[in-house]
């Protein structure tokens, strides 16, 4: 073995064990606020329904309703390819999979609506409703018929509303209680959050009905909606989200936008309101940066277009919005609202046509990265990418990603990188691996 040529150094070990704690304070809060991503699931799209329609079969009858309307408009993998402008590649695996999705898992994520989907109501029957609606999520959940993530959308913590919105939490969580430990994947929303302070008054009720329920700390989290305009930007022309997030005390999950208050709110007229939009793009830009490395997810908005009438209004719906799925997938934004049945052919469409097109080269990077290829991993010539671990970090969250929603089958990721879920976590930055 060849002997290493001697190196010497001018700064004393002291020098180094300064700036390290001077730093120490940086270093902790860094790794608090930063925690990076937290390992688990996300849904790719989030479906509201009032509360006074949500029934024991909410979700299948979605999805049923959902494969009535591919039957009736694009019965087959040709014509649903030919509407939405799929390459024929991806026709028959696209078509395949969006329909063993609405057939077993037609919802990922359902949010009980007690706010603008809901309205005002007489005390009795919001305290009626928001039982009722706790009892069908824990039977739900007991029996398995459930979909994986589940919960309720108060109403805000503005003065009108205030009492109303923390009444309805308490019934919700104490009923579900009653029946059994909290849905694994138990989802609250909190709507039009304009202060940190607002924020920091929903921890403050976690952590009270916590303490009096029993439940250990932290165990309840909550949903950020960003749909006003201070929400963005403060009273003082600072950026806001990341004060709100903050805010939180570690109990933020997501940042969801809301398409139509947030774009009235800047006095945008009701035909432009999209999720598209100049606005729209700047608020969700501010909400990615502002998020980025906390774990706090990202969702989208949604589009009121709805894709209902004869076949070519229900083709010109389908593309609209599996384009603008499609656009939020390309930046980053990897979950949406869905406000219809029909909306889940091509929320599906749409996010398996986009993992299973860059699967390949996803699959050849990662394992060039990884000194897999040619080991298990399926041949051909390597990727002409240099990539880094930030980039490998990206390349195992999208494959982790396309596994998670049904896109991709462990089989044939694996076959393509030579790497096991575990490692893909690993390389991914999946926390808890």
């Amino acid at each position: 073995m060849a002997q290493r040529t001697p190196v010497t150094t001018t700064l004393t070990a002291a020098v180094t064990a300064g700036v390290a704690a001077s730093l120490a304070d940086v270093d902790a809060d860094l790794a608090r606020r930063y925690p990076g991503d937290p390992g688990t699931r996300q849904p790719v799209h989030t479906v509201y329904v009032p509360a006074d329609r949500f029934t024991a079969d909410t979700t299948r009858a979605w999805g049923e309703q959902a494969l009535a309307l591919l039957a009736a408009h694009a019965p087959d993998a040709a014509s649903l390819a030919e509407t939405l402008g799929l390459p024929a590649s991806l026709a028959d695996p696209v078509h395949q999979r969006v329909l063993a999705k609405l057939g077993a898992e037609p919802v990922e994520d359902l949010r009980i609506d007690f706010e603008d989907g809901y309205g005002p109501r007489p005390d009795d029957e919001e305290d009626a409703d928001a039982a009722r609606a706790a009892r069908l999520v824990a039977r739900a959940a007991a029996d398995g018929t459930g979909p994986p993530f589940v919960g309720l959308r108060m109403k805000c913590l503005e003065a009108a509303v205030r009492d109303r919105g923390i009444r309805t939490l308490d019934i919700f969580l104490t009923t579900l209680l009653a029946t059994g430990p909290l849905p694994a994947g138990l989802a609250v929303t909190l709507p039009k959050v304009s202060r940190p302070e607002q924020v920091t008054a929903m921890a403050t009720l976690c952590r009270e009905f916590e303490t009096a329920a029993g439940l250990p700390p932290g165990r309840l989290g909550f949903e950020i909606q960003i749909e006003t305009s201070q929400s963005i930007l403060g009273p003082d022309g600072t950026a806001t989200v990341a004060r709100l997030i903050d805010a939180a005390e570690g109990r933020a999950t997501a940042l969801h936008y809301g398409t139509f208050d947030y774009s009235a709110a800047l006095g945008i007229s009701a035909a432009h309101q999209a999720p598209d939009h100049p606005a729209a793009d700047h608020a969700k830009a501010v909400m990615q940066v502002a998020a980025a490395g906390t774990g706090v997810r990202l969702s989208d908005g949604s589009t009121n277009v709805l894709p209902t009438g004869d076949t070519a209004q229900v083709h010109a719906a389908w593309r609209l919005h599996h384009g603008l799925v499609s656009r939020a997938l390309a930046r980053g934004y990897y979950q949406g609202w869905d406000m219809h049945p029909g909306h889940l052919p091509t929320r599906y469409a749409a996010v398996y046509a986009f993992h299973r097109a860059g699967l390949d080269s996803a699959a050849a990077r990662l394992a060039a990265y990884a000194g897999t290829a040619g080991h298990g991993a399926a041949g051909g010539p390597p990727p002409a990418v240099l990539d880094e671990p930030a980039t490998a970090r990206a390349l195992g969250g999208f494959l982790l990603r396309g596994l998670d929603c049904g896109a991709l089958d462990l089989a044939e990721v694996t076959d393509r990188t030579g790497l096991s879920r575990a490692q893909l976590a690993t390389l991914a930055g999946r926390r808890g691996v």
